[in-house]
């Protein structure tokens, strides 16, 4: 290695034990080298996806263009549409990241894909169409995305025993982690009993940072007090640090220790949300506060450009830092915030915004069907 290779901010950020995911895709990431470029450049050893980043990239260029007008000409309904076009990007992305996925035993080298947001509340649907996508992107290094809601883990339990490998989304409180943690648990104990090779099975857990500070400095901004005020942009560091906490803890248990010792991996904390909303906050707090071995964090391109820029890496940021983020959570609730009744906002709302962009995203592919249609039979 050279001594650029060593001392960029986010090849520190990998030697703390940081997996760096960045949080995008497009047919134009693919056609080009840029996925090459950052994972040779700035360390990104896995990609994230979500029904948002799918409507921006279908939005924009003409990278998607030959693939519609063979699926207008095949007469595929709206959803069967995105379910190919998202897929097939999912599978190239695969191929691209597959040396990183053998190289790290498939701890990296992953791609996510998110079940349809609409299922949320269904867990026999998402179950459905989890093995559905699982079978059509055909590649080991897949995750499929599932949210966190209550009947996701479900979902996530039955995913997990078919030997799926799942990225458990949308989690915002410690005890719904305490839940999805479970929820992986069980489905371990299944596949095992139904002899499925549980090394083979990975799961990330992500736990969302910035929306919980949006939502809780709205509220003590309107409080307006010195006190209130002071605790700024505090709460959705502490929360991520004692959901890492909630990890060390849970996989040091006598039930986690069996599954290990069968050849199990850990489910992993990954931090989700991390582009920076507030301008007084500094863009790389989500990364540089939140490092410490075996946590993924998924990056909006910007922020990883910051990183990379600026990031000031101070090793492990986490461990040692829960009598503090304990005082941070417990101070905010003096405020007369109730924790319980934001991550449940949050959890709503995070369903909400993901379905929004799913008719989004239907809507600009039914919009390119109906264009190719018409561009045919002129």
């Amino acid at each position: 290695m050279t001594d650029t290779e060593t001392t960029t901010p986010t090849a520190q950020l990998s030697a703390v034990g940081v997996s760096i995911w960045l949080d995008d895709l497009s047919r134009e990431r693919l056609r080009t080298d840029n996925l090459q470029k950052l994972i040779a450049e700035k360390n990104v050893v896995g990609v994230t996806t979500n029904p948002s980043i799918f409507a921006s990239a279908l939005a924009k260029g003409e990278a998607y263009d030959e693939q519609v007008r063979e699926l207008a000409a095949k007469n595929f309904t709206v959803t069967d549409a995105v379910f190919e076009i998202t897929t097939s990007d999912v599978a190239q992305g695969c191929d691209i990241f597959r040396p990183i996925y053998d190289a790290t035993n498939g701890f990296d080298g992953r791609v996510s894909i998110e079940v349809e947001p609409g299922f949320a509340n269904d867990a026999a649907a998402t179950i459905t169409q989890a093995k559905e996508l699982f079978d059509k992107v055909n590649k080991e290094n897949v995750l499929i995305k599932i949210p966190a809601t209550i009947e996701g883990l479900e979902a996530i339990t039955a995913t997990i025993a078919a030997g799926i490998s799942v990225n458990v989304t949308l989690i915002f409180s410690l005890d719904r982690y305490r839940d999805v943690i479970n929820a992986y648990l069980a489905g371990l104990e299944q596949a095992q009993a139904a002899g499925i090779d549980l090394s083979k099975i990975h799961s990330v857990a992500s736990f969302f940072v910035s929306r919980v500070d949006t939502e809780i400095d709205k509220r003590l901004v309107a409080i307006g007090t010195e006190d209130a005020l002071a605790l700024k942009s505090k709460a959705g560091v502490a929360n991520a640090q004692l959901a890492y906490e909630v990890y060390e803890q849970t996989f040091t248990t006598e039930r986690a220790k069996v599954l290990l010792a069968a050849g199990a991996n850990k489910q992993r904390p990954l931090w989700a949300s991390t582009g920076v909303k507030d301008p007084d906050v500094l863009d790389t707090t989500y990364v540089v506060e939140l490092a410490a071995p075996e946590v993924v964090n998924t990056m909006p391109e910007k922020t990883l450009d910051a990183t990379f820029d600026h990031g000031v890496v101070a090793g492990n940021t986490i461990s040692g830092s829960y009598a503090t983020a304990n005082k941070v959570l417990d101070a905010i609730a003096a405020q007369g915030i109730s924790y319980a009744e934001v991550t449940e906002l949050l959890e709503k709302e995070g369903v909400e915004k993901f379905i929004v962009s799913w008719n989004e995203l239907l809507e600009t592919v039914q919009t390119a069907l109906d264009g190719a249609k018409s561009a045919d039979n002129a």
